[in-house]
């Protein structure tokens, strides 16, 4: 089911967000819940809204597959609009691509810091350092604010930092999108993974 928050929850809140949310934003929001789940189960919040959301939808068929494919449940998911509620209440926002990263920091501009395309961060983060005497939570916390201090845009090619929308488009297309995505995904887990062993801190 569709994620919901309390702005008081003491867990890292991420929010996905991409065009319709039923396609690129509902994957990054299962994968990222399943595979933090599975390192620190209650730690964080993934959830997802689309910037011109389908609202009420299911992902798409081709998404179900690709889903099923990559192990990833999205059953039960219900596309959800974008409002600043959302953003506020993330510690992390993650746009799918340049255009929604705007809309996003447009609609709550006090978000820009902890604004990124998913693709960008996965990009950043591996060059921030792992704050070791801090909680799960406070290590990313902290990990935004680096991250935003090194963002530079992709030298010759800044829509290296997007994943392509697949939506309606053929299968090579989706395939094309999968490659941008699960990588990005991937290494803000592995991120999370390599930061948990060189800490010292309890594992909460």
């Amino acid at each position: 089911m569709s994620t919901s928050w309390a702005v008081d929850e003491p867990v890292f809140r991420i929010l996905a967000v991409c065009t319709g949310n039923v396609c690129r934003s509902p994957l990054v929001e299962r994968m990222l819940q399943a595979g933090f789940d599975g390192q620190a189960p209650g730690v964080f919040r993934v959830g997802s809204a689309g910037a011109q959301a389908l609202v009420g939808a299911s992902v798409t068929p081709e998404i179900a597959e690709l889903a099923q494919r990559l192990g990833v449940d999205v059953r039960g998911f219900r596309a959800r609009a974008l409002t600043p509620a959302h953003i506020r209440e993330a510690d992390l926002v993650l746009a799918l691509d340049r255009g929604h990263r705007a809309a996003v920091v447009e609609m709550v501009p006090q978000a820009l810091q902890r604004t990124f395309t998913l693709r960008e961060l996965a990009r950043i983060l591996p060059q921030v350092p792992v704050e070791r005497a801090a909680s799960r939570r406070e290590r990313w916390r902290s990990a935004v604010v680096l991250a935003a201090r090194r963002r530079r845009p992709v030298a010759g090619d800044p829509s290296a930092d997007d994943v392509v929308d697949p939506y309606q488009l053929p299968e090579a297309v989706h395939r094309e999108m999968a490659g941008q995505l699960v990588p990005a995904v991937d290494a803000l887990l592995q991120w999370e993974a390599r930061a948990a062993a060189s800490s010292w801190w309890p594992d909460l």
